[in-house]
């Protein structure tokens, strides 16, 4: 691992691994860090592959932002550097793989809205989460987007305000992660679910995770109107069609590539 590589890519057949492998300095999502992230949720979006894992080496899973990014910045390079960091957040739920956060150890500030951001999360049972710049000068403003919407806001905001850390026991509790397990089983855990949310179509899955983060911000009436679209122009797929034939024909479907 080099300053120009602070992650490492790995695929096992449709599974892409990508490992914040910045140890040293906890994996902090350092500029440098989020534009590697970036430029490996671009080029997997454009691949076949089917699931991406977001895993960490070492007992912290990132602790965020790099102070050293920050220090006598302008406010025009301090603005850049979060809208980086907003467009690779923004990129893991675009792009049409389900993307499963592997949670070992501590995930704070944007360490946390990674998490958060992620379709699906595993944790250990000694995993933390916090939100902790309501503890500092400089408050979790750009990670309680994510933070907010995965846990929503009574939790957000003690979250935010007090900047303490929860055990992963209540992360789940309150809607940011699907799924606490015994350390040694984080691995095995995170595969076997993101094994289930990527069997079936893979066209079919990419239309629905789009649409799932389309509709879940909108009034009710109007995410109606948008699904309803969606889910009629769904039906006339090859994919829809071959999934209905095999359902009444009690076989197994076939799909596209």
């Amino acid at each position: 691992m080099t300053a120009e590589a602070p992650i490492r890519i790995d695929r096992t057949d449709d599974i892409v691994t990508i490992t914040l492998a910045n140890e040293r300095q906890r994996n902090v999502l350092s500029a440098v860090a989020m534009q590697a992230l970036l430029d490996a949720f671009r080029e997997i979006a454009a691949s076949d592959a089917t699931g991406v894992i977001v895993q960490a080496e070492g007992p912290v899973f990132s602790a965020g932002h790099n102070f050293g990014d920050m220090v006598d910045v302008e406010f025009a390079d301090a603005k850049a550097l979060f809208d980086l960091c907003t467009e690779m957040m923004t990129t893991v739920q675009t792009m049409p793989q389900v993307v499963i956060a592997q949670v070992e150890g501590i995930a704070t500030a944007a360490g946390c809205q990674l998490v958060a951001t992620c379709d699906l999360a595993v944790a250990g049972e000694s995993a933390t989460f916090a939100a902790p710049g309501g503890k500092g000068g400089l408050f979790c403003h750009t990670p309680m987007v994510a933070i907010s919407r995965a846990v929503g806001t009574k939790h957000g905001l003690e979250l935010a305000l007090t900047g303490d850390p929860i055990d992963a026991a209540t992360a789940h509790s309150w809607g940011m992660i699907n799924r606490v397990v015994p350390d040694v089983s984080v691995a095995e855990a995170t595969r076997d679910l993101l094994r289930r949310a990527t069997r079936g179509s893979r066209r079919s899955k990419a239309l629905g995770k789009a649409t799932y983060y389309a509709q879940v911000q909108l009034p009710q009436d109007e995410a109606y109107r948008y699904a309803t679209a969606v889910m009629a122009a769904g039906v006339t797929t090859p994919e829809a069609q071959e999934g209905i034939a095999s359902f009444l024909e009690k076989r197994r479907p076939s799909f596209p590539a």
